[in-house]
């Protein structure tokens, strides 16, 4: 199922306890172009078709990442392109993106793209890590 932007945005927006709409927006722009970097083929197409048009585009044509980055460093990256962010506020940026993206997509999908990620990812979507 596919959320409305304006769901999606909410549960953002309440994850990151963010002020504005805009800073929830900022967020997942931001999160979703970083993480369409790191997923291919039919797993991201399938993830693309669970957010708003929107947000699936930004997802399908990401920012470019010459590897894929441990979560420390796709933490970092994002820190990187958020205005005035540091790396704990990043954290909680991607947090409250990617467990929202968790919740939209449900469990087999989520193994799926954790599959393609680098180990430790898990915990940014709010799950723990498969052993």
């Amino acid at each position: 199922m596919t959320l409305r932007r304006e769901a999606f945005l909410d549960h953002v927006s309440e994850r990151g306890q963010y002020e504005t709409r805009t800073e929830a927006e900022r967020a997942a722009r931001v999160v979703l172009a970083l993480l369409g970097a790191h997923l291919v083929g039919e797993v991201r197409a399938q993830l693309a078709a669970h957010l708003p048009e929107e947000f699936a585009l930004i997802l399908l044509n990401p920012l470019q990442s010459a590897e894929p980055l441990p979560p420390e460093r796709f933490v970092r990256a994002t820190a990187a392109w958020i205005e005035g962010a540091t790396e704990q506020t990043a954290t909680w940026d991607v947090s409250a993106v990617l467990s929202t993206v968790a919740d939209a997509v449900g469990e087999d999908l989520l193994g799926q793209i954790l599959l393609q990620l680098p180990c430790g990812y898990g915990l940014l979507f709010g799950r723990p890590e498969p052993t």
